[in-house]
């Protein structure tokens, strides 16, 4: 085990099991937001959660702006914790922006990944008519940027409420607001551009194993519609929609997350 990247991207390791499952954040989070979910695994699987270099409790002195300009500088940390861990046969658990990290780390290193749960899944968030809904036009994700470089605290407080979505889920917009404003702005911002700007379709089609798409039936962010592209793009995929709105089911429906993915890896055991 590599003790300097189990500190760097403060690497946790539960579960009685011996297949591990490894559970990757999306933008603006960190491990914690798996709390309601990981658990419910660690009786079955070797349950891992890490923070990715500049996120949660991570070494933010090993940022290097270079290496994480790009998502395949995300999907290496995937990878370093794969190898620092001797991780084979990964069930490779992905929120949002992690769902693509998981892609290419996948694509990168296919000898220690068995199945892909990709939980509001987007290769790119730009509309590209007339066959691909990404739902945003360019001018309305880079004014998102624009806001955070005005007023950060500002920016955070509408994008929670963005990607939740519904009015029940205050407590977990408010927990993303905190989330979003504890972690580095200048990180924030470089790491906003990189996803949301970035069009990762091109690698779909080149995934090696087997994948789970988890979707909300109303997500602003990551639509029904990206989705579908992605079930008919990926080698082996299955599409599971969610009787949700928002783009955290993780955190705002656990349950149902949970019963979705069980299914999924175990369908005789989907109800335990």
């Amino acid at each position: 085990m590599s003790a300097s990247i189990v500190d760097r991207n403060n690497v946790t390791v539960r579960g009685e099991g011996d297949q591990p499952m490894l559970f990757a954040h999306g933008f603006g989070c960190d491990q914690n937001m798996w709390r309601f979910v990981a658990p419910h695994f660690e009786d079955a699987y070797r349950v891992v959660l890490f923070d990715y270099v500049g996120a949660g409790e991570s070494d933010l002195g090993a940022y290097d702006p270079d290496r994480y300009g790009t998502l395949e500088g995300y999907a290496q940390d995937v990878i370093d914790v794969c190898e620092a861990l001797d991780l084979r046969d990964v069930v490779f658990v992905g929120h949002s922006v992690s769902t693509v990290t998981g892609m290419l780390a996948a694509i990168e290193a296919p000898d220690r990944f068995d199945d892909l749960v990709l939980i509001g899944a987007s290769p790119c968030y730009l509309n590209d008519p007339p066959d691909y809904h990404g739902g945003f036009e360019r001018e309305d994700l880079e004014g998102l940027l624009e806001m955070m470089d005005k007023n950060y605290i500002g920016w955070a407080d509408y994008f929670a409420s963005l990607l939740m979505k519904q009015a029940e889920a205050t407590e977990v917009t408010e927990e993303l607001d905190r989330s979003f404003c504890s972690t580095d702005p200048h990180v924030a911002r470089q790491f906003a551009e990189v996803t949301f700007l970035s069009d990762y379709r091109g690698a779909v089609p080149e995934v090696p194993v087997s994948s789970l798409l988890v979707q909300c039936r109303d997500d602003i962010v990551a639509p029904p519609a990206v989705s579908r592209y992605l079930e008919a793009h990926l080698p082996d995929a299955t599409l599971s929609l969610l009787d949700a709105a928002g783009h955290c089911p993780h955190m705002s429906h656990p349950a149902a997350t949970t019963t979705t993915i069980k299914a999924y890896l175990s369908p005789a055991d989907a109800s335990s």
